[in-house]
């Protein structure tokens, strides 16, 4: 496999082995899903093996037709607060989400959200350019407030990230971040494994084109950052 040392590429093989003589439906993912789980728990074969049969488990109850369709979600998109468009310099596929346009769903509930949250991060992968595995995502939280604080959505975010699509997140970028916000964000961060805070970035207002400009070339970061994409709906990219 490309990018496998020689110790991945045995724990590969040997994880396989293991995990579909438990649950033999095992066999229709691949060796890069299983790398995702093996790095996600530091190459420990039995961690990374019951993280992955229970991510196969939780998928065939989840997401029992194989996908999330948008008419699953209706009342999700209609809140329009997700886009896609874009690579950074890494090649990664760039996410925004606006965390003011998020609001707790009150007609489909918390489980219309975890299959919205499902919806996006496979259409996110369903995209990546060959040979990638991650993309990043700038988290836009100008204007958020109470009603759209959602600390049970947040954390079912979370699980579905970390737990079910691991080593997926390249980098996040934290921006106009109010002061009401840290109130809600100092509730999810215990919850936040090691990994994952490593990957997230809190940008000043002052120096956010600057730093995207960093990582992300003009010509691919959105037009309100600074550049010259115009933002595509995640429904429509």
């Amino acid at each position: 496999m490309d990018g496998s040392s020689e110790d991945e590429h045995k724990k590969i093989l040997q994880m396989r082995e293991l995990v579909e003589k438990q649950d033999p439906t095992s066999k229709e993912y691949d060796d890069f899903t299983l790398r995702r789980f093996l790095r996600a728990r530091d190459l420990d074969l039995d961690k990374a093996s019951a993280m992955f049969l229970k991510f196969v488990k939780w998928r065939r109850t989840f997401v029992p037709n194989g996908c999330i369709s948008a008419s699953e979600i209706p009342n999700e998109l209609a809140q329009n607060k997700l886009f896609m468009q874009g690579t950074d310099k890494s090649g990664r596929l760039i996410t925004v989400v606006f965390g003011a346009r998020h609001y707790p769903n009150k007609i489909g509930g918390l489980e219309e959200f975890k299959r919205y949250v499902v919806f996006t991060l496979e259409r996110i992968t369903a995209r990546m350019p060959p040979g990638q595995e991650k993309f990043v995502s700038i988290a836009d939280v100008q204007g958020w407030g109470y009603s759209n604080s959602d600390i049970r959505g947040y954390l079912a975010a979370l699980t579905i990230l970390q737990d079910y699509h691991p080593e997926r997140l390249g980098k996040m970028y934290v921006v106009h971040a109010p002061y009401l916000f840290m109130t809600a964000w100092k509730m999810i961060y215990p919850f936040i494994d090691e990994k994952t805070k490593k990957k997230i970035v809190f940008v000043e207002t002052k120096q956010l084109t600057a730093t995207l400009l960093k990582d992300i070339d003009e010509s691919q970061l959105p037009e309100i950052y600074g550049g010259k994409l115009k933002l595509v709906p995640i429904q429509d990219s």
